[in-house]
């Protein structure tokens, strides 16, 4: 019985655990639409001033999509029953590291070993897809 009662209290902070973090995701989903907007004015901004600046207009894109991506990944949290679905990590790990190869162009070797880490990210999130097991 004293076991029960133990796990009756402990129930309560459990709870407001999950809350708080709730409240932080939301928080910080706000947080993150702030910034999206921002560079989506950033981008509206160049075009319409004409910045020829390739490497630079890229990298505001795949910044905009990486807050985006993590955008859905707190959306699908809460679609999820509480928990981030792996492959949205794997997706962000991708476009972090595709817009890193992008804006840092000037050390090739490091761009091919960044490239096998794409690769690696990407045969990890296309494998549970095949429903191989292990």
């Amino acid at each position: 019985m004293s076991t029960m009662n133990k796990f009756k209290k402990g129930k309560w902070l459990l709870k407001f655990n999950q809350n708080m973090l709730n409240l932080s995701l939301i928080i910080l989903g706000c947080v993150l639409m702030y910034f999206l907007f921002r560079e989506l004015f950033y981008i509206v901004n160049d075009t319409f001033n004409e910045n020829n600046d390739v490497h630079d207009i890229l990298g505001r894109v795949l910044v905009f999509f990486l807050y985006f991506g993590f955008i859905t990944m707190i959306v699908d949290y809460f679609k999820e029953n509480y928990h981030f679905p792996i492959k949205n990590l794997l997706y962000i790990g991708i476009t972090a590291t595709i817009r890193f190869i992008i804006v840092n162009n000037e050390h090739p070797i490091q761009n091919l070993w960044l490239s096998l880490v794409v690769l690696v990210l990407m045969i990890s999130y296309f494998l549970p897809n095949k429903g191989l097991k292990v």
